[in-house]
Formats: C-alpha cells, sequence, structure tokens
C-alpha cells in the first residue's frame, strides 16, 4: 500500500504520506496485521489490503467488484460508511458490483440488475431517491427503501423463475473402430494390431548383390 500512495502523492512529504497509509490501515483494521509478509495474511485480510489500497489512492473513478464479499460483518460495514463518505467527499464515480441488494440500496445513486444466466442482460434501473448520507438503521424504517427492496427483490425473483436455458452441443466421437477379436493375437514382444483397419498387406522385395 506504501508503494501505491508513494507513487501517487509523490509530491506530499514522507511523514504526510506515512500518516495517509495508517489511516487507511486502522480502516480496515489491520493495524496489529502491518509487519507480516503477504503470505502470512488470510484471504480476507488479503482483501482487506487491497480495498484500503485503492481507497487510499483515492482514484476519480472506483470500479469495486464484490470488494466486501469475504470480509466480517462489522468491518464491511465500517467500509460501506467509508465508501459513501468517500465518494460524496470527492465527488467521485463509483461502480459497485453486489449480491446483496441491501447494500446495492444503501450505497448506491442508481441500481442496474442483472437478468438470470446464462445469457445475462443488463436489467432497467432503479433510481435510489434517498438523501445522503443514509443511516443503515434508520432505513429499514424508511418507505422508500422498503418499496425499492421490494422492487429489486421481485425484479431478480422473476428473471430467476422465468429464464429458458437452451443448449446446443455437438460432439465430436473419436473415430475409433472396436476391438475385432476374430483377428488373432501372436504373442510377440511387439504388440498387434487388434483392428481390421490397423492390418495392411505389404509386399517386400528383397534382393543378393
Amino acid at each position: 500500500m506504501k508503494l501505491a500512495v508513494d507513487q501517487v502523492f509523490a509530491d506530499r512529504s514522507e511523514p504526510e504520506r506515512v500518516a495517509h497509509v495508517e489511516k487507511f490501515v486502522e480502516l480496515v483494521n489491520l493495524a496489529p496485521a502491518r509487519d507480516k509478509r503477504p503470505s502470512e495474511l488470510s484471504g480476507g485480510m488479503r482483501q482487506r489490503v487491497s480495498v484500503a489500497r485503492t481507497l487510499a489512492m483515492q482514484p476519480k473513478v472506483l470500479l469495486c467488484d464484490e470488494p466486501l464479499s469475504a470480509l466480517d460483518a462489522l468491518t464491511r460495514a465500517n467500509l460501506q460508511d467509508e465508501i459513501a463518505r468517500i465518494r460524496i467527499q470527492h465527488r467521485q464515480t463509483v461502480v459497485f458490483i453486489t449480491n446483496d441488494p441491501d447494500e446495492a440500496i444503501l450505497l448506491a445513486d442508481r441500481v442496474i440488475p442483472l437478468t438470470a444466466g446464462p445469457r445475462a442482460t443488463l436489467g432497467p434501473s432503479f433510481t435510489v431517491d434517498i438523501l445522503h448520507p443514509r443511516d443503515r438503521k434508520l432505513l429499514n424504517h424508511d418507505a422508500r427503501f422498503k418499496q425499492l427492496r421490494l422492487d429489486l427483490s421481485g425484479f431478480l425473483l422473476a428473471s430467476h423463475h422465468n429464464r429458458h436455458v437452451t443448449l446446443t452441443r455437438k460432439l465430436v466421437l473419436p473415430d475409433i473402430e472396436p476391438e475385432d477379436l476374430s483377428v488373432p493375437r501372436l504373442k510377440l514382444s511387439r504388440p498387434q494390431p487388434l483392428r481390421r483397419g490397423e492390418v495392411k498387406t505389404e509386399t517386400v522385395e528383397a534382393g543378393t548383390q
């Protein structure tokens, strides 16, 4: 993470860059593991490092493909709040992929679901017209949140039940003839052909000089 911060914020002083890194390390609850090698980190810890490094770089466009899926509930909630705060504070564009409809409504201004596979396409756009910042505790009692959750979940369920899967497969079988048991097997050191197609008649002429 320090290498990324040094590259992006080269104009800042060393103490400022160190403080910036420490801020995001603590954000993902990795301060006790700051001196561990990458091989000593679990899968969830590595994912937290990836999220912290991306947030610390403060990109103009943030592409997130299920970045919080392997995290515990508390860390996930903290990072949801941080992503929402950074987006509002820095006016960043965030494309966030998630399998959790509640997480999508909590963070997004617009939710576009995918239809059921195998040939998934983009579904209709759901506008999340709920003011920021959003409090997850209050959202559970918000009528608009409940309606959006109902509409979004209804579309996903309908798409799953209405999908039709048609598969066309071309099977190419190997060109192998069945073994012909009528061909006698000779007890020789070299293997003998067992199929008629493998038996070939050849004429050999031998002469002397």
